[in-house]
């Protein structure tokens, strides 16, 4: 990018779809005292960010968006439906939204927790690196493998070896995404040139989709509050 990126030129999109099927209400569901909608509403305006849309089609979700002086984007049903990829709200918010910006930043409300200093890093990454995106990532040191008839076939070690010895393997932890416009508008989220941002934080294993991760996730939030 020819010029630094100022936080005007950025846009933080965070979509809330409703009927979750494991957790119904979960993007209202209070985590910590506050909607879990809140923590990514929060933590991008602690960030100093100002241009922040939520996408919904939770009539909750938008009056608390509303409520609260941020952007509310009515999302349609079609747009939302379980099978239904990320992508096309964003691209519906997108649509709706009469401003051009020189990058996206997308939070997702399943990923409430984030380290302090997380966004401003990335971007600055993003940024030097003169990505098409950015995602972050993981170290996931586990010994891996398939069942096949009832049989354990190791993927990523053979029997007996070393965990500290394991080749090393990452998972997308969600935590946060960034990406050009364009990309969007060609119907992607992650360009040929991604960057992959290693991010090793106990926040990174919170991702909220059934009871058990909002019950750890409290837990998390409890323990890691002067994060």
């Amino acid at each position: 990018m020819e010029a630094q990126l100022k936080k005007f030129d950025i846009l933080i999109i965070i979509p809330a779809r409703a009927n979750s099927q494991r957790l119904p209400g979960k993007n209202m569901k209070l985590l910590g005292g506050i909607p879990l909608i809140a923590h990514s509403i929060n933590y991008a305006q602690e960030c100093g960010f100002e241009n922040i849309v939520v996408t919904s089609n939770d009539i909750d979700v938008l009056a608390y968006a509303k409520n609260n002086q941020i952007k509310a984007i009515e999302r349609p049903d079609v747009l939302a439906g379980n099978e239904e990829p990320v992508i096309t709200a964003l691209q519906h918010a997108i649509d709706q939204i009469k401003q051009e910006f020189k990058a996206i930043v997308l939070l997702q409300p399943t990923n409430p927790l984030r380290p302090k200093n997380l966004l401003a890093e990335a971007i600055e990454i993003f940024e030097k690196q003169n990505s098409d995106s950015l995602m972050t990532v993981s170290k996931l040191e586990k010994k891996l493998g398939k069942i096949t008839s009832h049989q354990f076939e190791p993927y990523n070690y053979k029997m007996g070896q070393r965990s500290q010895d394991l080749e090393p393997l990452f998972f997308e932890n969600g935590l946060l995404y960034v990406f050009k416009p364009t990309l969007l508008k060609n119907g992607k989220l992650i360009g040929d040139n991604n960057y992959a941002m290693v991010v090793d934080h106990p926040f990174a294993e919170i991702d909220i989709d059934s009871q058990e991760d909002f019950d750890k996730a409290e837990l998390y939030l409890k323990h890691y509050f002067d994060e």
